[in-house]
């Protein structure tokens, strides 16, 4: 009796260190790989450097910029040159059949400039109708910016919590694994029963599929990782929420949202686009006066005319009044008035959802910051309980599948805190983006802000050229 207690004795105590050893894991789940190298900070500035998507939607945005330049042009003048020369046989036939022919070499040259002085304001309206454009776009790229960088803060988060997940899945095999061989060697003892080694073993088998499940997933957001962010994950760092950025109430996150949000300013912005279109159609219905003038030169070498070389210059003046154009000016009218209205609902509804998603993304961050006490003291009574357990175990007073089970709540508890930790710096940023604010700026990362004004103040007044700026 005293060897089988000695035995109990010694069984539970490395039971208990087997459960230290996972505990001493499930104690630090994400702050287990703050020494590692790459923070969040930096993982943020290269996507917003590097990721396919930001720069397609800046390439997109400098494609808008081209819209005012192409609108101004209606100011300018319109120049055009022209020339025509060739080779014509003539063959005339005279007075008492004589038969005359010739080879003429014509040719004439001209410029002609042809200027706009008034065209119903549809140039004014049509340049107010560009830059308006070209606002909504800096909106939409601003939109796409913090889209990205949500993204990336979530491949983040993804990889560091999978990271910590198989690491405490790899503590909880090696504990499955000591426990078999314990229970084993006290089924060989006589002290147990076969039933205690089964369901060793099935804990164990259950232990390894959940480690291959955690491998799979973090192999998974390993590769979003590389997508959004540009290469692939190495050494992370837990990095810490954005409480102080974020507004103090779930009215201020409203209101912030309402005015801030990119997506409802560039709704704004659409609204405006499209009401300034209807005068851009209205002007087709108003008259247009221009002035062209031109100059030529005529040489012609037919000996049978009695002028070789004419020289013409003119200056025209014209005013033309639409009167009747099948009803096209005005359905293009009554239409862009359906557009104005489309665009204020469209508006309302994009006021709606910027709401929606503020109240969402503020109970989601509030409701996080309980998951993630209430885990930690999960975890913490889960400890306790499981050192208990075995104490009790090693003095015959429980089983191993009493052990068998409190280490599993153990493990629950401790992925279930990952998950919550995980959720609470996603649920910060999310909030962030929900009122509009999540930005190179706003977060203070080292790197350069991308600044669309840039490329268009360089092609703003571009009268000529083919090169296309950088736009940095």
């Amino acid at each position: 009796m005293v060897e089988r207690a000695a035995r109990v004795g010694n069984v539970g105590r490395r039971v208990l260190l087997s459960g230290i050893c996972l505990v001493a894991v499930a104690c630090v789940p994400l702050a287990a790989f703050e020494v590692r190298a790459e923070n969040l900070p930096d993982a943020l500035a290269k996507a917003y450097q590097t990721n396919p998507q930001l720069n397609a939607e800046r390439a997109r945005q400098r494609a808008t910029d081209e819209n005012v330049p192409q609108a101004l042009a209606g100011y300018r003048p319109q120049v055009a040159a022209s020339l025509s020369a060739g080779l014509q046989a003539v063959r005339d036939q005279l007075p008492g059949n004589v038969i005359q022919t010739a080879t003429l070499k014509p040719w004439q040259i001209g410029l002609t400039v042809t200027q706009t002085l008034f065209n119903g304001f549809k140039t004014a309206n049509s340049v107010r109708v560009a830059e308006l454009q070209v606002q909504s776009g800096r909106e939409a790229l601003r939109n796409v910016g913090q889209s990205v960088l949500l993204d990336a803060v979530t491949a983040y988060m993804n990889v560091l919590a999978n990271q910590t997940l198989v690491e405490a899945q790899r503590a909880n095999v090696a504990f499955l694994k000591e426990t078999q061989a314990i229970t084993q060697r006290r089924l060989n003892a006589g002290d147990v029963t076969p039933t205690d080694t089964a369901q060793a073993e099935a804990r164990l088998n259950r232990g390894l599929a959940d480690l291959n499940a955690a491998e799979v997933n973090l192999a998974i957001s390993q590769a979003s990782y590389a997508q959004v962010i540009g290469n692939p994950p190495s050494q992370l760092r837990a990095p810490e929420t954005v409480d102080r950025l974020l507004p103090r109430s779930r009215e201020d996150a409203i209101a912030f949202a309402f005015r801030e949000h990119p997506a409802v300013m560039a709704a704004g912005f659409d609204v405006d686009v499209a009401s300034t279109s209807i005068r851009v159609a209205e002007s087709s219905l108003m008259p247009s006066v221009s002035v062209q003038g031109s100059v030529s030169r005529n040489r012609d070498s037919d000996p049978t005319l009695s002028t070789f070389a004419t020289d013409q210059a003119s200056v025209i003046g014209q005013v033309t009044q639409p009167i009747y154009d099948g009803g096209s000016a005005a359905s293009q009218t009554r239409q862009a008035k359906e557009v104005a209205a489309q665009s204020r609902l469209v508006l309302d509804q994009v006021r709606n959802q910027a709401k929606t998603a503020a109240v969402s993304a503020w109970v989601a961050n509030e409701g996080a910051k309980i998951a993630v006490a209430a885990s930690e003291s999960e975890v913490r009574a889960a400890t306790v309980a499981l050192q208990g357990v075995q104490k009790e175990a090693s003095g015959g007073q429980r089983t191993t599948v009493d052990v068998l089970n409190s280490q599993q709540d153990l493990i629950l508890a401790k992925a279930r805190l990952i998950g919550a930790q995980r959720d609470r710096v996603v649920a910060s940023y999310t909030l962030l983006s929900a009122i509009g604010r999540l930005d190179v700026k706003t977060l203070n990362l080292n790197t350069p802000d991308y600044l669309p004004e840039v490329h268009y103040q360089q092609v703003r007044d571009a009268w000529h050229g083919l090169r296309t700026p950088s736009g940095r």
